[in-house]
């Protein structure tokens, strides 16, 4: 009997899954997710991600099992080896279709097409369907038919085309039962248990829709005044979720209430911020498709390759510790390292700070991120590196260096987020909190460069 084939990738979901929901449409269905750690361990891919894409896969797995879909688990170290992986398991199982979601940097691209050539000859037909963005790569052009690489052109045009692209893949019934034994998904991959952080971010698609009713409920409508503020739950705290895509993009515009385009026009503005934070997702993603360098740790920018960045490990190793003097950095760094996370406004503070005061090559702290954050994602995190470096789309003025005294005050103002991750500071308040090294005695570790003098030679590098 001849079956179907989906491979799951970054859309780890039963709900809101085009290549499920078509597969299994098609015929019998048998799911597969492909395990490459040494490649994932090439692309920086950290231990917190990888417990949680552990935990997402076993209830992944749960629930196939409810429609009857089982679900193989396979090993391709490297993406070069995953054709072969696949084809023997079409050939094995008389596989005639295989479906999967696009991905969009450069190297998974160059997979899939090579995927889609050995599985097309074995006579299978491929179909690719979008999974990941309400809006593919292509379909939002300027009037020339461009790529856009400002935001906020980008976003209007996104939002004015947007026509029926909200509308949600149907969810599958369960199929009849097919003779296929279906995998345990392993507790470990590469050293990395399966339990790593699980008490901060359970997976799988059930956890990921409870935290967004629950934002939904309780913090969207402040969301705008609430999420520069590190000390408050003022976030979704759904990133891991949707990195993995446990959760579609589709499904949050429709949790807040929105299904077109006038549907955001109407939104008040705790909701409406939110959801353009979901379109700089999309537009970060529409530039690694359309600017391959950008996936070639290329400045996006390319006028800003001569940058004359430091390469000093002594301050690099500093600033990763959360030993900088500075409390706002060693503080978010510091939850970086403990939670797998890190607060948005505290990663262009960081970064920020990383490439403008410590003249620190970004791509440094672009896989630092990467090898710490649960919800490491490339798209977004250069995206977000590169605009606070002042080399990508869209990106900050180069003259514009966040002063972590002032950010502090800005967002942390009672220094609650600061003594929580710094506790050695807990007892100060006020100017001594955030510039510690002004209180006589006190042992904390002075600032590892003047703001003055590192706002100097930042300009100076960059001009």
């Amino acid at each position: 009997m001849t079956q179907q084939l989906v491979w799951l990738r970054s859309d780890l979901r039963i709900h809101d899954n085009a290549a499920l929901a078509r597969a299994m449409a098609a015929g019998p269905t048998i799911a597969c997710f492909v395990i490459s750690a040494k490649q994932w361990r090439q692309h920086d891919v950290g231990d917190a991600r990888i417990a949680f894409l552990l935990r997402t896969l076993t209830e992944l797995g749960n629930d196939l099992a409810k429609l009857r879909v089982p679900f193989k688990i396979l090993k391709a170290p490297f993406f070069s080896d995953v054709p072969a992986v696949l084809a023997r398991l079409a050939k094995k199982h008389h596989v005639e279709g295989l479906h999967f979601s696009a991905e969009y940097p450069l190297n998974e691209r160059k997979r899939d097409s090579q995927v889609t050539i050995a599985l097309e000859k074995l006579g299978c037909d491929v179909d690719v369907y979008e999974s990941s963005l309400v809006r593919s790569p292509g379909t939002v052009l300027t009037g020339s038919n461009d790529p856009y690489t400002v935001f906020s052109p980008f976003k209007r045009r996104w939002l004015a085309d947007l026509g029926g692209a909200l509308g949600q893949e149907k969810t599958p019934r369960a199929q009849r039962a097919i003779d296929v034994e279906a995998d345990v998904v392993p507790r470990k991959i590469d050293g990395v248990d399966a339990s790593l952080l699980a008490d901060l971010w359970p997976g799988g698609e059930k956890a990921a829709l409870g935290r967004m009713t629950a934002f939904c409920t309780a913090a969207i409508s402040d969301y705008h005044k609430s999420r520069d503020l590190p000390a408050l739950p003022g976030t979704s705290s759904l990133s891991p979720y949707l990195s993995v895509g446990a959760l579609s993009p589709r499904r949050c515009f429709a949790a807040a209430g929105v299904t077109d385009a006038a549907g955001y026009s109407s939104l008040d503005d705790g909701p409406s911020t939110w959801l353009s934070e979901l379109i700089w997702r999309e537009f970060y993603r529409h530039v690694i498709a359309q600017f391959p360098h950008v996936s070639q740790l290329q400045p996006f920018k390319r006028n800003m390759k001569p940058v004359a960045w430091r390469h000093n490990k002594a301050d690099f190793e500093a600033w990763c510790s959360g030993n900088t003097g500075y409390p706002v950095v060693d503080a978010a760094q510091r939850q970086l390292l403990a939670t797998g996370w890190m607060h948005n406004r505290l990663r262009m503070i960081s970064a920020m700070f990383l490439t403008k005061h410590l003249l620190i090559d970004w791509r440094w702290g672009e896989r630092h991120f990467m090898e710490q954050l649960v919800d490491g994602d490339f798209a977004s995190n250069n995206g977000g590196w590169q605009w606070s470096a002042s080399t990508g789309t869209d990106a900050a003025p180069y003259f514009r260096i966040f002063n972590p005294i002032t950010q502090a005050k800005r967002f942390d103002a009672q220094g609650d987020f600061i003594k929580h991750y710094v506790p050695e500071l807990a007892e100060l308040s006020g100017k001594a909190l955030l510039e510690p090294w002004t209180v006589a005695g006190h042992e904390y570790a002075p600032p590892i460069v003047d703001h003055k003098f590192a706002r100097e030679r930042a300009l100076a590098a960059f001009k």
